[in-house]
């Protein structure tokens, strides 16, 4: 290269001030890289404007002191070599040159080129921020990193081999701070084309004229298939945009294919913002230029990563790499968590790029080239994992792949727009395929709900395949915009008449649209500007394309034939068979209801599916097994059609199992399953039902099936297993589909079968212990005898039912019999009586065992018979059934003739009870001998003188006996006197025959004389008269029991006049003889002829059950008759009834805790309730376990009457039906009384939870106020129970602890508010705007109801988490002393703070704002604002910044810079200010006061200061919260003193208009008498008889019920009240409910007996108006003058409760009828009243009754007396002055209150005056004082500004105003007395 003269005219000097500065002079810049020791800056040359290259390198050599003659070059920095062509084009002002040995020489040390670019830097650095943040909801970083691939596409267009793009997540902390980078092999960049790239809006186009331009002379690519250019890097912006919004700095590496050198520029904006504050050129920098592989400007340990980017330089021959740093956490956290999301979301964007032209065919082989030679590939490097490595070629379930690899075929075509624009688009078909639709899902536009919500939508044309999406996406230059879409156009949209094709499949295409740059998009590249509107223009042109060539045709028809073909072609349907017609369903919301049509058949898949098939789903939880009952298809239908879908109705299987039946989907039939695999799997599901019962007796005992065992024998423990089929123990039914599986118990019962019926003996039932098996305990109380059967049940739990599904439940019956035990005791039998002396007579004995039943002797046994006094003997005694002891005679004295009785004691050794006592009269035996008295053999006899003689019978054991017919003859001789005329003529005396046939007459006559003795004798026997009289005679007793034979015998016989017995009868006799009686039972009478007593004998008298009484027999014989009487008592106790007791059948309702309505009175009757008169019978009760009488354990028996009264029960059990039966013990026999059915009724007074209603998601702040709390108090019928006193409830709230959830004794205690006027829930009680705690943490809520002075109800308890309030402040963990630095060498001198650990909290020191991001920073400020000789931290900085994560900040140690500046002992504040991005409001700074020092020794000595100032500032802070928690405390209890007093002059006030005066001393005690004076009244009032309404009322079992009629209303006057209660007579039964459904169910559950009336069902509008005048009033004025004072009927009710209800429902009862005096004053009131009126029913107070047609008279409209009513009366209110007493007793209470509280707090606020003057306070203040004094003297010496002035001067936020409120806020003082408490106990 020929040298030029340095000298000559346009030659270049040196570059002076002097002519440096010259106009027409160019600057350039050179750098000599010929050797690697030149040196290392640049050089500036001034060039003239003139100059030539000889000149400038003439120039060049004098600069630099070469030799002219040597060799070199001089290139621009893509070293283009300068020549004298092209000097004036390349050689310009400001450019950058290198002197090198030769034009392809490594640079051997980098250069600094200068660039200039040009707008503000917030164009770049907040574009980004801007642009992408106007992203459509979704997150705009993966279309940030699109636009750093679409400047890599560009790049990489020309490459021939694989264009390589790779995107490097560098995460790895050890390797530096995160960074991302983006690198490819594209062409590179020059430094020019660098800078280029650097000037923000530098398009390609306005690029043209640049020589060194990467587009110089744009040319617009030739078209290619979907416009795939790779021309896309377009408007200069994109990639400015992306990278400051990816990260704060840019750092461009690039090298050109040609070029030696790599070039790089880092644009940041810390950079910029310091050239600002520098007040330096924004828009210029440098571009380093180096050679490959240098990283030696690499210094920075933040960017390691570089170290390893910059040496693989060396491998490649040409790239561009763009490497983001600074990048926000936000975004970290996004590429990290959705790796798979965002990477997703790019390979949907380049798909045609990566894939080519037809996309990702993955069914299809791939083409070589172009379009595989794409790679772009994305890694994510983190510590201690494994890098995530992805090419997006490999992603295969980006969208476009998923519409691609779905659609069944496609239809192309192609729009021509004005101009240029060509958009080439595609539809595709996605079939129906069998169960599903084939159209993929896009998680952005989910177009279904998940398979478990599938089971309630039924509707599968609602769910249409493409959902709510577009069917177009956009495609630009083959590159997706995202938030452009294009719905559909005319030719393809669904037609509103039906057209080829069924209108879903209009929903089963998707479809793209390419265009070329001739359309309009934003420069993020986002969105289209004009392309749907260009393509909905009317001269838009479309065609089809077919084999890749355009078709002139109607594209309307061309695609509804091609998508009919796609119809018929692909999609895999359901054909509907057997068509069964149209129904309803009305299980299903009412727009689903219909119309359905109904098929029993489908065919589907190639298989037809019947009703009754068997089968199984999916997708259903659990899986349905079961039968097809039939077909759903929505729709009027009718006969085959086919649809993509519908529902099929399934009965689960096993039904015994199941029972139900459910609907689903038909696309959830599992068309795999074999028909055998169902039908296994329901038997194997049968097997799991309950099969048989297993039974053992593990303590013995069993029992035999048909063993005969004897009475009382117990029956062992049962253990009882349930088992199935496969011998598995279950206790509860297997599971069903829904609720979960149903518990089964087993009951035991054993029945006794009888002649009158079956009847259970003991019914028990037996849960599973969980544990241990069914069990039932021993038995050991079947005593009686017969036949049994022990049965074993399986039942359900809730039902009892022993039935499941119509299948019977498992049972085991165990037959068997009992029979009477071994003799344990004995009696007698009937005995023959009499019994005599020496008469052998037999003892009949009847054994029983211990339960007294009839029992036989089987062993021998030696009877001992004893009795004081005789001698007894006995032949035998028999075994078996009649057992007796034979042949007893008795010998002894018996003293008369009428016997003595003995105790004859009969033992049997070996019995139990082994002796009885038999009690006999022994009468005398036989005659044995006569004894006479005299017994002289001589007597002599005065003559006509009695002479006794004294004769004795005597028996064996010389007693006296006599027996029947037994005649003693004494002869007796008399001379009686003699007629002698008669005795002449030979004819005696005569002799009287006695009147007795029993009184025989011995005659003896003798003759004697002196010659002759004759002596003749003759008896005289009296003969019975004629038949006079019939006679009858009892024998047994008088009394019969009713249906019992009478015990004994009449005997009938006939005499003559004087009663001597005539042998009249014969057995022919006996049909003559008649018997008549009123109720005699004639069927067992006996009548026998007893020859030997010629009698006749009549047994069997009985009488036909009626009542009890004295009955007359009348015995007729022939024309004789007799009578006697009988008393007819009533039969043996059988039954027992209840007295005064309502009807049994029904159930009788009560309220739950409740007294019965009456009394229970039994009374023992005989079988035909005839009462019993049996005392001492005793009577108990039987019931469940579960039902509780009170009092309880009471035992009754019978009185007198056979009658007894239980009392009146207090009823305690669970809500429904129970029973309760009374029994009676009767001769060791039970007797089973009625079955009392109760309904057990919840209380609807009863308090039993609290309900307790609030917005559940709602979040509790620290600080703020809680949600509103709503609480009511449920009764048992689950009704609010009303009219509670509001002071009754309370809330109470504590800190959860780990000691439990109880509430501890501090609990602090919260009222209920007032009830507002807008509180629409009657019964609810407010908890509205209470503190929530100003600590966060757990805290437990819990509300409670005072039932009495000792019983609360408390609610569930309500867990909340009080989570911090907003952040506030920037505070420290530990508060750090005041520094004192100085700024010499030593580091500890300058420290200022070490681990300090910052974080943010609330106002209430609550630490908050973890999710929060950001920066702290940290600046040192003086007092004054204006001071700038402000000390620096190291490294001469006035502010640090330090990463603020996750709620905190930590900051290590905080130090000086050495020689820092700054005043000597001067005040300074570090203010640590912290910068969240993501949040809105400016927080509180922590600002730390330090001081500093120049000097080491003052230091040291402040230091110490300063630590003991931070001693006193705490203690006089400490001092200061006590002395203010005091005051606060004193305030609050003045306030109470005076709110105290307030409210006790406001009740005395109240009192005094009462006339009650309280004296002003001796207040409780005069108080506490009035009260029990006022009660006493009150009492006394109230317990005086007044009129009441005795109809039971209705129970009131809901909230629903008001009650019967006659118990709503009261009537105080008791004639108006009789005959109102008489007018409504038929009405007062009824019972009023306020609906229609609570009618009916009192309706159902009385079977329709009990009236009801609804209150919804009257229609009101003709109900009367209550203030209506009465009709003789016309327009206000008096039309006539009425007499007998004349009222409403309705204005003399009052109504205890419900008032308006009781308006509406007596008005529509009464009306208008008018109550008058008497029957004239009506008459004369109608008579007046209908001249100008309808005159309605008028009542009098005497009972009359005209009715509102005029008509009065007769029974029927006379109301009868008052006690004729029956108790249907309403009743009369409480007397007005208890209602007066009751207010005035009311108002006495609350005084006494507010007395007590006034003595309360008075006393309390003494107590505090005087803890306030102790000496111990007194001291604290001296203290207090003291310490503020020396505090004072420390900061004078320090020099400090006291802490407060400097905060309010540094901080900026607004100060919170405060009142002169004496009274502090609620809160305040409870926080003013916790800090007291924790201060005073505090050693302070």
């Amino acid at each position: 290269m020929a040298a030029a003269d340095g000298g000559g005219p346009g030659g270049a000097s040196v570059g002076t001030e002097e002519d440096g500065g010259g106009v027409g002079h160019r600057t350039v810049y050179l750098f000599d890289r010929r050797e690697k020791e030149s040196e290392l800056g640049d050089r500036p040359l001034q060039v003239g404007e003139r100059s030539d290259y000889a000149g400038f390198r003439a120039c060049v050599c004098q600069t630099l002191g070469i030799s002219p003659e040597e060799k070199f070059v001089i290139t621009t920095t893509s070293r283009k070599e300068i020549t004298c062509d092209n000097f004036d084009e390349t050689v310009k002002d400001g450019v950058t040159l290198y002197l090198l040995q030769s034009v392809n020489q490594l640079l051997l040390t980098a250069t600094k080129e200068r660039i200039d670019f040009l707008p503000h830097y917030d164009t770049l650095v907040k574009s980004g921020m801007y642009e992408y943040y106007a992203s459509e909801g979704q997150n705009p970083l993966p279309f940030a990193l699109a636009e750093l691939i679409d400047n890599s596409l560009s790049a990489t267009s020309r490459n021939i081999g694989v264009r390589r793009i790779q995107i490097k997540l560098l995460f790895d902390e050890t390797q530096g701070k995160p960074a991302v980078a983006v690198i490819d092999n594209g062409r590179g960049m020059t430094s020019k084309q660098l800078n280029n790239w650097a000037v923000y809006r530098l398009s390609k186009f306005t690029r043209q004229g640049d020589f060194e331009s990467d587009h110089s002379g744009y040319v617009r690519p030739v078209p290619v298939p979907r416009s795939l250019n790779s021309d896309i890097s377009y408007f200069g912006v994109g990639g400015k945009q992306a990278v400051f919004f990816v990260g704060q700095s840019a750092r461009m590496i690039s090298k050109p294919a040609d070029s030696q050198d790599v070039h790089e520029l880092v644009l940041s904006k810390e950079d910029f913002e310091k050239k600002e504050k520098n007040k330096e050129a924004i828009y210029s920098g440098y571009i380093r230029n180096r050679k490959p592989s240098d990283s030696v400007h690499i210094t920075n340990d933040d960017e390691r990563f570089l170290h390893h980017l910059i040496i693989e330089e060396k491998e490649k021959d040409s790239f561009t790499a763009v490497v983001i740093t600074g990048v926000q956490p936000e975004h970290i956290q996004y590429l990290k968590n959705y790796f798979h999301l965002w990477t997703r979301q790019l390979a949907h964007i380049y798909h045609y790029y990566i894939h080519g032209p037809k996309g990702n065919e993955i069914r299809t082989s791939k083409e070589v080239e172009p379009f595989n030679n794409i790679d772009i590939e994305i890694s994510m490097f983190e510590k201690g994992k494994v890098p995530k490595i992805v090419n997006l070629r490999e992603i295969q379930d980006d969208m476009q792949t998923l519409y691609v690899n779905t659609a069944a075929d496609s239809f192309e075509f192609k729009a021509h727009v004005e101009g240029d624009g060509v958009v080439e688009g595609i539809i595709r078909y996605h079939p129906f395929l069998y169960d599903r639709e084939t159209y993929p899902d896009d998680p952005c536009f989910p177009s279904k709900l998940k398979d478990e919500d599938d089971e309630d939508d039924c509707f599968i044309l609602e769910k249409a395949a493409r959902g709510k999406r577009p069917i177009f996406e956009c495609f630009w230059n083959g590159r997706l915009i995202p938030y452009t879409s294009v719905e559909d156009f005319d030719w393809c949209t669904p037609p509103k008449k039906r057209g080829l094709a069924p209108i879903e499949c209009y929903n089963r295409i998707s479809g793209a649209l390419f265009t070329n740059d001739k359309f309009q998009v934003s420069t993020n590249k986002l969105t289209f500007m004009d392309l749907e509107l260009k393509l909905k223009d009317k001269n838009t042109l479309f065609t089809r394309i077919l084999n890749g060539q355009e078709q002139r045709m109607k594209i309307d028809r061309e695609f509804a034939l091609w998508l009919k073909d796609c119809h018929e072609k692909y999609d895999k349907q359901i054909k509907f068979t057997l068509f069964k017609g149209v129904i309803t369903r009305p299980d299903l919301p009412s727009k689903k209801q219909g119309p359905w049509a109904t098929y029993a058949a489908i065919e589907w898949d190639g298989k037809i599916y019947k009703a009754g098939q068997l089968v199984k789903t999916i997708k259903t939880l659990p899986l349905f097994y079961g039968s097809i009952v039939r077909f759903f298809l929505y729709g009027d239908h009718d006969g085959e059609v086919y649809a993509t879908g519908g529902e099929v109705q399934i009965a689960m299987e096993p039904q015994a199992l199941y029972d139900e039946v459910r609907t689903v989907p038909i696309a959830k039939l599992d068309r795999t399953v074999a028909e055998k695999a169902v039908k296994k799997y329901v038997e194997d599901e049968m097997a799991r039902l309950p099969d048989r019962l297993s039974v053992t007796w593990p303590e013995g005992d069993e029992l035999l099936p048909n063993e005969v065992r004897p009475a009382g024998t117990p029956i062992g423990a049962l253990r009882i297993e349930i088992l199935n089929k496969k011998g598995e123990a279950m206790q509860k039914l297997p599971g069903t589909s829904h609720g979960g599986s149903k518990k089964l118990l087993v009951e035991l019962k054993v029945i006794l079968h009888s002649s009158s019926g079956n009847k259970e003996i003991i019914s028990h039932i037996s849960q599973h212990g969980g544990k241990w098996p069914y069990w039932f305990k021993k038995m050991e109380n079947i005593q009686k005898l017969g036949n049994y059967t022990l049965k074993l049940q399986v039942v359900l739990n809730e039902s009892n039912a022993d039935t499941y599904a119509g299948r019977p439940l498992p049972s085991k019956a165990i037959k068997f019999s009992v029979k009477e035990g071994k003799p344990e005791k004995f009696s007698f039998g009937l005995l023959d009586l009499p019994f005599r002396v020496g008469v052998p007579f037999n003892i009949p004995l009847e054994f029983q065992d211990e339960f007294g039943h009839t029992s036989q002797l089987v062993t021998d046994i030696q009877p001992v018979l004893e009795a004081s006094g005789l001698s007894l003997h006995y032949e035998e005694i028999t075994k078996g059934p009649n057992c007796v002891i034979r042949g007893v005679t008795a010998k002894g004295p018996v003293n008369s003739c009428q016997g003595k009785n003995y105790n004859l004691k009969v033992t049997l050794p070996g019995l139990k009870e082994d002796s009885q006592i038999l009690k006999i009269r022994l009468l005398p035996g036989h005659p044995r001998r006569l004894k006479v008295k005299p017994d002289s053999e001589i007597l002599v006899i005065e003559n006509g003188t009695a002479f006794p003689f004294q004769v004795e019978v005597l028996d064996e054991s010389d007693n006296i006996t006599a027996q029947p017919k037994l005649i003693v003859h004494c002869k007796v001789n008399w001379t009686p006197e003699i007629n002698k005329e008669h005795l002449l003529q030979g004819l005696l005396p005569d002799v009287q025959v006695p009147t007795s046939v029993k009184d025989m007459r011995y005659c003896q006559v003798s003759f004697q004389d002196d010659h002759v003795s004759l002596e003749s004798a003759f008896t005289v026997r009296p003969l019975p008269d004629e038949p006079k009289h019939l006679k009858c005679e009892m024998k047994g007793g008088k009394t019969v029991q009713m249906g019992q034979e009478l015990q004994g015998e009449v005997v009938i016989i006939i005499t003559d006049q004087y009663g001597n017995q005539i042998q009249a009868f014969s057995p022919s006799s006996l049909s003559s003889l008649s018997i008549a009686g009123v109720g005699l039972d004639s069927s067992n009478l006996k009548t026998t002829f007893q020859e030997n007593t010629q009698s006749i004998s009549v047994r069997g008298i009985k009488f036909i059950p009626g009542p009890p009484g004295n009955k007359d027999l009348c015995f007729t014989w022939r024309e004789f008759s007799d009578f006697i009487r009988v008393q007819l008592i009533s039969g043996p106790p059988a039954k027992l009834l209840l007295i005064d007791w309502p009807e049994l059948k029904e159930s009788i309702p009560v309220i739950n805790g409740r007294d019965l309505q009456n009394p229970i009175i039994v009374q023992l009757c005989d079988q035909w309730d005839n009462p019993a008169p049996v005392q001492h019978v005793k009577i108990s009760l039987t019931k469940a376990s579960n039902l509780k009488l009170m009092p309880s354990n009471q035992q009754h028996k019978t009185d007198e009457k056979g009658r007894a009264n239980l009392g009146v029960f207090s009823v305690f059990a669970p809500r429904g039906e129970h029973t309760l039966q009374v029994k009676a013990i009767y001769n060791k026999s039970i007797i089973e009384g009625p079955i009392i059915k109760l309904m057990i009724l919840p209380d609807p007074e009863k308090p039993v939870r609290l309900n307790v209603k609030y917005d559940k998601d709602a979040s509790f702040l620290a600080g703020g106020l809680f949600t509103d709390f709503m609480i009511s108090v449920i009764s048992e019928d689950d009704s609010i129970i009303k009219n509670i006193n509001p002071a009754r409830i309370s809330m109470k709230m504590w800190k959860l602890s780990t000691s439990g959830n109880r509430p501890p004794a501090n609990a602090e205690t919260f009222s209920c508010n007032k009830i507002k006027d807008n509180d629409k829930e009657d019964g609810c009680f407010y908890f509205r705007d209470k503190v929530i705690p100003n600590k966060v943490g757990t805290y437990c809520i819990q509300f409670g109801f005072m039932m009495d002075k000792t019983n609360i109800l408390n609610s569930e308890q309500v867990i909340v988490e009080v989570l911090p309030n907003q952040p506030v402040k920037l505070v420290p963990k530990i508060k750090p002393p005041t520094p004192a630095v100085s700024n010499v060498r030593s580091v500890a001198s300058r420290t200022l703070v070490r681990d300090l650990h910052l974080s943010i909290t609330d106002d209430y020191d609550n630490h908050t704002g973890i999710d929060l991001v950001g920066t702290i920073i940290a600046t040192i400020k003086g007092s004054n604002e204006e001071d700038t000789d402000t000390p620096l931290f190291i490294g001469k900085v006035r502010t640090l910044e330090f990463p603020f994560v996750n709620g905190s900040a930590e900051i290590m140690s905080l130090v000086l810079a050495e020689s820092s500046p700054g005043r000597d002992s001067t005040e300074y504040f570090i203010v640590f200010e912290p910068r969240l991005p993501l949040l809105s409001r400016t927080l509180e700074p922590y600002i730390l006061p330090f001081m500093f020092y120049n000097d080491v020794k003052k230091q040291q000595q402040m230091a110490a200061l300063t630590k003991e100032k931070d001693q006193l500032s705490q203690s006089i802070v400490m001092y200061k919260s006590l002395f203010e928690a005091s005051q606060q405390l004193l305030n609050e209890m003045k306030c109470q003193v005076e709110e105290a007093r307030l409210k006790e002059a406001q009740l005395r006030n109240e009192l005094k208009i009462h006339n009650i005066d309280i004296p002003t001393t001796q207040q409780v005690p005069h108080i506490e008498a009035l009260l029990k004076r006022k009660l006493s009244e009150q009492e006394e009032l109230k317990k005086k008889p007044r009129r009441s309404c005795t109809l039971p009322n209705y129970t009131k079992g809901s909230g629903d019920v008001l009650g019967k009629i006659a118990h709503l209303a009261q009537i105080e006057d008791d004639r108006a009240a009789m005959v109102i209660s008489w007018h409504l007579a038929s009405d007062m039964d009824c019972v009023v409910t306020l609906t229609t459904d609570a009618a009916r169910r009192i309706y159902d559950e009385t079977q329709g007996r009990q009236q009801v009336l609804p209150l919804d069902s009257i229609y009101k509008k003709t109900l009367p108006d209550w203030k209506r005048s009465l009709p003789h009033f016309r327009n206000g004025k008096l039309y006539f003058k009425p007499i007998g004072d004349p009222v409403f009927a309705r204005d003399l009710l009052t109504f205890p409760d419900n008032v308006e209800h009781c308006e509406t429902v007596f008005g529509m009862l009464l009306g208008d009828t008018i109550i008058l005096d008497n029957l004239d004053a009506a008459n004369h009131y109608r008579k007046e009243v209908v001249k100008i009126t309808h005159c309605p029913t008028l009542l009098t107070r005497d009972g009359d009754r005209i009715r509102s047609n005029g008509k009065f008279g007769g029974l029927q409209n006379k109301a009868p007396p008052m006690d004729k009513l029956r108790g249907m009366v309403f009743g009369a209110p409480v007397p007005k002055q208890c209602l007066i007493l009751g207010e005035q007793i009311d108002l006495l209470q609350q005084y006494r209150s507010a007395v007590c509280k006034l003595d309360s707090v008075n006393k309390d606020l003494n107590s505090q005056l005087e803890y306030l003057r102790t000496p111990d306070m007194r001291k604290k203040k001296q203290e207090l004082d003291e310490h503020e004094k020396n505090l004072k003297l420390i900061e004078e010496k320090l020099g400090m500004t006291p802490i407060r002035k400097c905060n309010d001067s540094l901080r900026h936020s607004p100060k919170v105003e405060t009142t002169d409120c004496p009274v502090p806020p609620k809160r305040m003082r409870r926080e003013a007395t916790r800090q007291n408490r924790i201060i005073t106990k505090t050693d302070v």
